[in-house]
């Protein structure tokens, strides 16, 4: 089997956040999907062992920022290849909130969807939460940044938490 044929599936670079009322967790995902359209709900996929799927199951609720192709490495990074329990993943760049209390940053951010958790599917590494959408806002006119777009022109990784990685 050629597992590698799934890295053609389409798919992009999201992150997610949640908050609680002492605590926070964000991260890079690229597995944020419109699941139906009445009611609007979308899903996420987290890593168990990421410090956002706890917040996330604790909170009930999560924003999803789908980025755009403006955003860099070291922005993806910021997001993506450090935890939040001990690096302030919004330290240095514009945080905004959701009407929920979850952090979003509009920098590189085509839109940002907020959602309160209505279902949850232990997915064995990953937790996969349905999210029903309560706001949705367009907040830039970029294109999308897509999974293939990360892959070929930013050269960039698949991390080991990532649901798409491959040994």
């Amino acid at each position: 089997m050629d597992a590698t044929a799934l890295f053609k599936f389409s798919s992009g670079l999201y992150v997610v956040s949640a908050a609680t009322e002492d605590d926070y967790g964000a991260c890079i995902i690229n597995t944020g999907l419109q699941l139906t359209s009445l009611p609007l709900q979308v899903e996420v996929v987290v890593n168990k062992e990421n410090h956002t799927e706890s917040v996330i199951e604790e909170a009930g609720h999560f924003a999803l920022v789908a980025l755009t192709e403006t955003a860099d490495m070291p922005f993806i990074g910021r997001f993506g290849f450090r935890t939040s329990t001990d690096f302030d993943k919004y330290d240095g760049v514009e945080c905004l909130k959701t009407l929920d209390g979850d952090p979003y940053c509009p920098e590189h951010a085509a839109c940002l969807v907020c959602c309160r958790v209505v279902q949850k599917l232990d997915v064995g590494t990953h937790m996969l939460f349905v999210g029903e959408l309560v706001d949705a806002q367009n907040l830039n006119d970029e294109p999308p940044l897509t999974y293939a777009y990360y892959h070929s022109t930013l050269k960039g990784k698949t991390p080991k938490k990532a649901s798409s990685y491959i040994a």
